[in-house]
């Protein structure tokens, strides 16, 4: 076993309209776009809390932004009282995510962490991965791939392997493998877990939103049924 209690860490940006899920305007406004952010980040929330209980973990936010902006601002104040809640530092996203597991754990504790961009996630598929990162004989690290090429999920053994994102660009349709050969560069023993699909564009949000029932799903058939009523 690892030592310490593990974190399942949830790294994410306040929904404030202009400064979130920009690639959903047009069609959707910037206030529309920030709306599903928060509805993905609440049911993100919602699907880690469980997750945490069943696998004994601490569930830690890195936040940026201001969340008394945001979009349903009270139900994302709500959804994070209680949370140890952390800002986010460093220069790009990778210096942030690397950052993030560090701070959240120090450098020898186990971090599994996600991103607000997937909604659909399962609280018994991050269990399981942190159940095979605290394991006696499981590897050293856990890589989500997500459908454009990224991954949605990373899982550290020791946290301060997140500093091998250092060289990895993100972003990109190649950043999933990239950030595997820098783990493998590490001598780390990865395990894959499953693929999944990330809400970057409309299409994206199509096909995520009819793989859930909760909040992102419920308001993202409700836009599109408005959009179809207006044209």
């Amino acid at each position: 076993m690892t030592g310490g209690r593990p974190v399942l860490l949830v790294v994410a940006k306040a929904p404030v309209p202009g400064q979130v899920k920009t690639r959903l305007t047009p069609p959707f406004t910037s206030h529309q776009a920030a709306a599903l952010a928060a509805a993905s980040l609440l049911d993100t929330l919602d699907a880690c809390r469980p997750a945490a209980a069943l696998s004994g973990a601490e569930l830690v936010v890195a936040l940026s932004g201001d969340p008394a902006r945001a979009m349903s601002a009270a139900a994302v104040r709500s959804a994070l009282a209680g949370l140890r809640v952390l800002p986010q530092r460093g220069e790009g996203l990778a210096a942030r995510l690397a950052a993030a597991h560090i701070d959240a754990a120090g450098d020898f504790g186990t971090t599994l962490q996600v991103g607000m961009d997937t909604p659909q996630l399962q609280p018994g598929v991050l269990a399981a991965a942190i159940e095979q990162l605290t394991s006696s004989d499981g590897p050293d690290a856990v890589l989500g791939p997500a459908e454009d090429g990224g991954w949605w999920a990373l899982g550290l053994r020791r946290s301060g392997a997140a500093r091998c994102l250092a060289g990895v660009a993100m972003s990109t349709d190649h950043t999933g493998a990239d950030t595997l050969a820098a783990l493998e560069a590490q001598q780390h023993r990865v395990e894959l877990l499953p693929t999944l699909q990330d809400v970057d564009n409309v299409r994206d949000l199509e096909e995520v939103a009819a793989a859930t029932d909760g909040r992102f799903g419920a308001l993202a058939r409700a836009l599109h049924a408005r959009s179809r009523e207006v044209s």
